[in-house]
């Protein structure tokens, strides 16, 4: 696995994905939080980070089925899976070597945001007046919430040798996971089952991170939901020995 990992991570800085990936979500994030009036915290007047972790989920959207979309469409493509299965390797090695490789492209992405941080936190009237168990409550949420998405981005690759086809599967897939279920459940068509419907979706157990509060059945939601399309991927790939 640390074999395949370094693989990956070494094939993302070479082909200026990973370069790419952080400087795209450090614009984007930071284009949201301090410049476009409507969200910057300059405008906003509180000490809060709110609009940086409500916009960074829709950037990931797209940013990470981009960073996974040739994680093994391109292994497919070239027929380089078929000499990976046959090694001394199991394909959950293989799939978590790749799955790490794409997360930690992620949170070195969200690491430089740390910045804003420090930023709001000097800026206050009063300093320090900022809340920051939310705040870190946030990253931790956002980490899982990176983690989840890259799951479901490794998967959709595992789908298809064509990386357009992966990635346009990642980002409805990473949609209906985010937002499809919580808009479904406020439909108010099923009862008191709307409850359980918006609990499925990735949303609820970020949104009830970002407020500071650690919730266990938060971490084994997103843990269960990681290892769910893991386990998918898994069985994609053995399927090819069928």
């Amino acid at each position: 696995m640390l074999t395949i990992f370094k693989k990956e991570l070494a094939g993302f800085f070479s082909s200026l994905i990973a370069y790419i990936s952080i400087v795209v979500f450090l614009l984007v994030t930071g284009m949201f939080v301090w410049v476009f009036p409507d969200t910057s915290i300059l405008e906003y007047g509180f000490a809060s980070m709110d609009s940086f972790f409500n916009i960074a989920p829709w950037v990931f959207l797209f940013l990470i089925p981009a960073i996974t979309m040739r994680s093994l469409s391109e292994e497919n493509k070239t027929g380089t899976i078929e000499l990976l299965v046959t090694k001394p390797i199991s394909e959950l090695h293989i799939i978590l070597g790749k799955y790490f490789a794409g997360l930690t492209i992620t949170i070195l992405s969200i690491l430089p945001t740390i910045l804003y941080y420090i930023t709001v936190y000097q800026l206050g009237s009063v300093k320090g007046n900022i809340d920051s168990g939310a705040v870190i409550g946030s990253y931790i949420g956002l980490v899982f919430l990176a983690g989840s998405m890259v799951a479901i981005g490794i998967f959709a690759s595992s789908l298809s040798d064509n990386q357009i086809v992966s990635f346009i599967l990642a980002v409805f897939i990473c949609f209906i996971s985010y937002a499809g279920f919580d808009s479904f459940s406020k439909l108010d068509l099923f009862g008191k089952v709307d409850n359980v419907i918006s609990a499925l979706g990735i949303n609820e157990h970020y949104l009830s991170m970002s407020r500071g509060v650690f919730d266990s059945r938060d971490g084994v939601y997103f843990i269960g939901f990681i290892s769910f399309f893991i386990l998918l991927t898994k069985i994609i790939l053995e399927s090819r020995k069928w």
